[in-house]
């Protein structure tokens, strides 16, 4: 039974190929590509002879089959374009069919987008949401972003240059006018990443011809600080609930949250009503 890997494969500069990534693609029976044009390009530069399929959104369904059949008598790699495979690609469809089939399926890590825009966008890194590429429709986008509005993770997005502007102004319109950092051409020649807020950066890339690939990352929701309430707020808050018949371990939970104070306060202030 052979082993499906995902090898991740350079978004941009070629010295990101790790020795793992190409003795795999050596060692493979099979090499399944998004696009055979793009990494055959890569295969002759590192001067790797392995055999080369397509697979990609519209053949996905019809090569299941054949790439199976090869992970019967061998090892398999599958590649994206750039970066690392089955991340906004149809990878997905075909590591559920290996681990149904009973095949190992490996991770040869390397390149990312959004993890490298992340790291380097000076925002909040302990805790992120990644949701690939936005909507073409600006109803869409708006309603996308008005789900995420509320959470506190950081967020980040793929973009194209032709529809970026759009984009960032949706995305003012749904989140207010948060700090953001765009990466493009991530690795590249021509690589840059813009840091401010979402207003200024649709002035920057109005005046500034958005080129290259985006990957967009947004600061979160920040958590909203509650004025600490006075002692006699807080009374009225416990007086009220005891009348409804709050027990005083829930009542003292409860008003605790709501007002900014200590549970073991709010308890002494229970025990004087």
């Amino acid at each position: 039974m052979g082993t499906l890997y995902l090898v991740a494969t350079p978004i941009g500069n070629l010295e990101d190929m790790s020795p793992r990534a190409m003795r795999t693609l050596r060692e493979a029976r099979l090499i399944a590509a998004e696009d055979t044009r793009v990494t055959r390009k890569l295969l002759n530069h590192f001067d790797i002879h392995t055999t080369l399929t397509s697979y990609f959104e519209h053949n996905k369904l019809s090569k299941l089959d054949v790439i199976l059949a090869a992970l019967e008598q061998g090892d398999v790699a599958l590649v994206s374009d750039a970066g690392t495979p089955a991340i906004n690609d149809p990878g997905y469809e075909l590591v559920k069919a290996a681990l149904a089939a009973g095949h190992g399926v490996c991770p040869i890590p390397g390149p990312s987008a959004p993890l490298a825009a992340l790291a380097v966008s000076g925002l909040p890194t302990g805790a992120f949401l990644y949701l690939g590429y936005l909507p073409r429709k600006t109803s869409d986008r708006k309603a996308l972003a008005c789900q995420v509005a509320n959470l506190a993770y950081t967020l980040i997005f793929l973009e194209s240059p032709r529809r970026l502007l759009a984009s960032l102004a949706d995305l003012e319109s749904a989140l207010g006018d948060r700090p953001i950092a765009v990466a493009r051409e991530l690795t590249k020649v021509h690589e840059q990443t813009w840091r401010g807020t979402i207003s200024g950066a649709i002035v920057h890339f109005t005046q500034n011809e958005p080129r290259g690939e985006f990957t967009l990352v947004v600061e979160g929701q920040k958590a909203v600080e509650h004025e600490r309430w006075s002692e006699d707020k807080v009374l009225i808050a416990v007086e009220f609930g005891l009348k409804l018949g709050e027990s005083p371990s829930a009542l003292a939970k409860r008003v605790a949250q709501e007002s900014g104070w200590e549970r073991r306060e709010v308890y002494r202030l229970i025990g004087k009503v």
